[in-house]
């Protein structure tokens, strides 16, 4: 086992969700060797025809991780540890939410049209950029991720934009891909106890959405909008409820962020299509549950 690769623990966990052999066509290359070489690419950002010949040819790599994001493959993983986890109460219910912006290299750009296109139907670059989640400011160009992580600082849901987008508009997208399925009957868990976010948040059309989905906002008043709030007397209303305490675990999704991007593949983005350089996302964010087991946490609750 090299390093950043699967450990023995965390492969036992895994490789019962893989996808079986169904008997038909050229058998699959070992999975674990495959996952190695996306997890060594994610690690280091190289190109992919510079991956190591341990890992086998490098078009098999690529093709699985293109394959596994266009069936949903890696998605479904990361839902699966998050069950485990939540049918023995490990999951904290205390999500946080924010967004971080990651640089995109010059080789994620120029993501070609699906389909032909000709003469008139040729796309506008802006729009195409825009269609790619890479947004152009004065660093350049940029794709923001949007994470909501639970009370421990793994990622609950992943949303990515373009790098210009604020982080208020995209609340509603996050809060909604927040969802668990339960791992017996019922539907899946999506309403937190608290949503936890900065003063970037602090909006009343989002304390609206959370009080009308009985969630808890524990997000700090802007300075703007408490000196209008008093400069309006009784007609400004009251101040929002606030609990200090609780705010201070908002650290838990900067540690997050900080984790993900030890993935320099997630620092800096390389891809050209936001589906994989999300995929690459949900794949780290799943070494982070695989890191952290369930037994451990409640072992260490009690």
């Amino acid at each position: 086992m090299g390093r950043g690769e699967l450990t023995d623990a965390a492969w036992s966990r895994m490789a019962p969700l893989l996808p079986g052999v169904d008997g038909r066509g050229r058998p699959w290359r070992d999975h674990r060797q495959v996952i190695n070489g996306v997890l060594w690419r994610l690690r280091t950002g190289a190109p992919w025809r510079d991956l190591p010949e341990r890992f086998g040819p490098w078009q098999t790599v690529y093709e699985r991780f293109a394959r596994w994001e266009a069936d949903g493959t890696w998605a479904r993983l990361l839902e699966e540890v998050q069950v485990r986890d939540d049918s023995v109460g490990a999951v904290e219910w205390s999500v946080s939410v924010d967004s971080t912006i990651s640089r995109a290299h010059q080789h994620a750009s120029g993501a070609r049209k699906k389909g032909p296109a000709s003469g008139d139907e040729l796309e506008d670059p802006e729009r195409a950029a825009d269609r790619q989640a890479l947004g152009r400011s004065r660093g350049g160009l940029t794709t923001k991720v949007h994470l909501a992580c639970d009370g421990r600082g793994l990622p609950l849901a992943v949303l990515v934009t373009p790098g210009n987008i604020n982080d208020s508009t995209a609340f509603d997208a996050v809060l909604d891909a927040v969802r668990v399925p339960r791992a017996g009957v019922g539907r899946p868990r999506r309403r937190p106890d608290a949503v936890i976010a900065d003063k970037a948040y602090s909006s009343r059309a989002i304390r609206q959405t959370l009080r009308r989905r009985g969630i808890r906002a524990v997000i700090p008043e802007r300075a703007d909008q408490k000196a209008n709030r008093m400069r309006r007397g009784r007609a400004g209303g009251r101040p929002p409820a606030f609990d200090r305490d609780l705010y201070k675990a908002r650290n838990v999704v900067e540690r997050c962020f900080n984790r993900l991007k030890q993935f320099r593949a997630i620092a800096t983005r390389f891809d050209k299509l936001a589906d994989r350089y999300k995929a690459g996302i949900r794949l780290a964010s799943l070494i982070l549950w695989l890191r952290k087991p369930s037994q451990d946490h409640l072992s260490d609750r009690t």
